[in-house]
């Protein structure tokens, strides 16, 4: 419901044994915050993209989604020769793409990536709940908690909702 969707995009070592990466969502909050530092070390090049509230209402999610992704695959250094994805092909890419479904229980690389975006995305969250404090972002990390949605209702949008996921809670008009 609010804050930017990102993505990540990496390349690590052919010999990488990094343990413990799964789904970042499988994971605890301090795990994924023991591994961010530890795949930062390891990794040979990471991408970072990150797409604001105001245009995933532009284009909606998914079209968003993939823009963080080409953002963060473009921040590669070396460019890679074939990208495993966690379950779609990202239109606008030339670089020969593998979907792998749940791919981030499969694929360390993947795995890891979602570890990074996710930890990104979270501490983002927790500096807009400084900005914030109403809506308590460092717990909701802008999901649909019950509080969440009695503050939104109570206090009205922020700029970093997303107008076009929030209209089930708030009349268009006030947004």
């Amino acid at each position: 419901m609010a804050g930017p969707v990102v993505a990540c995009a990496i390349i690590l070592p052919k010999d990488c044994q990094l343990l413990y990466i799964n789904d970042s969502k499988q994971l605890s909050e301090k795990k994924r915050e023991e591994l961010y530092d530890q795949i930062k070390e390891v990794a040979i090049s990471i991408g970072i993209g990150i797409v604001s509230p105001q245009r995933i209402d532009e284009i909606n999610i998914l079209q968003a989604t993939y823009e963080a992704m080409r953002e963060a695959i473009s921040q590669l250094d070396p460019k890679p020769a074939v990208l495993l994805n966690d379950a779609v092909t990202i239109p606008g890419v030339d670089i020969k793409q593998v979907p792998i479904i749940k791919g981030d229980a499969k694929s360390i690389s993947i795995g890891a990536a979602s570890i990074i975006a996710k930890v990104t995305r979270d501490r983002m969250m927790k500096d807009y709940g400084e900005v914030f404090p109403e809506y308590d972002f460092p717990s909701n990390k802008g999901y649909g908690s019950a509080s969440h949605i009695k503050a939104l209702q109570e206090v009205g949008p922020c700029p970093i909702h997303r107008r076009s996921f929030i209209g089930n809670f708030v009349k268009l008009n006030e947004v």
